[in-house]
């Protein structure tokens, strides 16, 4: 049996992780048993199963970018301001 990444199954439900790790036992099993043709159903079933997970961890990387975007306007922002003090020269007091 394939197992998902830690990442993936840090991210399901646990009521999917308690389906996901029941489904690994029984395939796991079915492989022992040499029931190939059985275990490549329950695979199946667990890629199924990963699925909202692995779109959870997509939405989690999607929100860290625009975040990290953000954050490196904000820098260049900031840096262009400190430019245009600099070009105005020294204030007078």
């Amino acid at each position: 049996m394939r197992h998902c990444s830690v990442q993936v199954r840090g991210l399901l439900t646990r009521e999917e992780l308690d389906r996901y790790n029941s489904l690994i036992e029984v395939g796991s099993f079915l492989e022992d048993q040499s029931q190939y043709d059985l275990a490549y159903i329950i695979q199946k079933e667990i890629d199924l199963l990963i699925l909202p997970a692995i779109e959870r961890l997509k939405d989690k990387g999607r929100a860290r970018d625009r975040a990290t975007a953000e954050y490196l306007k904000s820098l260049q922002e900031d840096n262009d301001s400190e430019d245009e003090e600099d070009e105005e020269g020294p204030s007078s007091v």
